[in-house]
């Protein structure tokens, strides 16, 4: 057992040098992510020291949990960012917004500009107990409205776990599919792990992100990837350059 552990690779090792992290949690005081912001420099030199040097950080948007504006988070960005150089850190951040896919969404998107993760392409999520009924006409409007959406975390929504097919679905609607880092180590269970495997297997995830939270999840950065082809997460990994700045 030890011998077929061995040679499973470290995750940190696989990321890319100068790798471009787009879901994170970065910003203090804003969502369920870093508090402070010590907090938020324990993230960032955490990411960097995995290859990760530009950042694109995604506070949660979601109607009565976190009530976060466009305006909230670019001003908590600024602050953020003069707090760092005040300590001499100069880090590539940017702010975009993991928006819950719901019915407050859908009106926002139609009355005021999103905030992106680069061009028009924004990052968004479900919530874990359930997809919207209206799902797809979400999608088709999302689109219609000029935006590429990205599904955050899909192998984390268990509704799908044995209903694969709705992956196909979600593909086949213009959804593009950005897999957790760490789904790939085991962090969040068997089953998610499993739908990850396989959704990497079939070629169906674009991007990553670490979605880093706080620093359990930075621990977990130097655990054993669990898949036996690396290749489809390190392609993944590597489509990341699209949202370089």
């Amino acid at each position: 057992m030890f011998s077929f552990l061995s040679k499973k690779p470290f995750l940190k090792d696989l990321i890319p040098g100068g790798h471009t992290d787009i879901h994170s949690h970065i910003l203090p005081g804003i969502d369920d992510g870093a508090k402070t912001i010590d907090d938020s420099i324990t993230l960032l030199n955490g990411l960097t020291d995995a290859g990760c040097t530009q950042f694109v950080t995604t506070p949660h948007v979601m109607r009565s949990v976190w009530d976060n504006t466009r305006e909230g988070i670019e001003a908590k960005l600024a602050e953020t960012r003069q707090l760092l150089e005040s300590r001499g850190i100069n880090m590539s951040i940017r702010a975009a917004a993991e928006y819950l896919l719901d019915a407050n969404f859908a009106e926002q998107f139609k009355t005021e500009p999103l905030l992106t993760l680069k061009d028009n392409y924004v990052l968004i999520e479900m919530s874990y107990i359930n997809p919207p009924i209206q799902l797809f006409e979400f999608l088709f409007e999302l689109q219609v409205a000029g935006y590429i959406p990205v599904l955050a975390h899909p192998e984390r929504y268990g509704f799908y776990h044995k209903d694969f097919g709705k992956y196909e679905q979600l593909k086949n609607a213009g959804c593009y599919f950005q897999i957790n880092l760490l789904s790939t180590v085991g962090y969040y269970g068997e089953g998610v792990y499993n739908t990850a495997e396989k959704l990497l297997k079939k070629g169906m995830i674009d991007f990553t992100g670490s979605d880093a939270h706080h620093d359990k999840h930075i621990a977990a950065l130097s655990k054993r990837v669990q898949l036996k082809d690396t290749k489809p997460l390190v392609d993944a990994m590597t489509n990341n350059k699209l949202f370089q700045h």
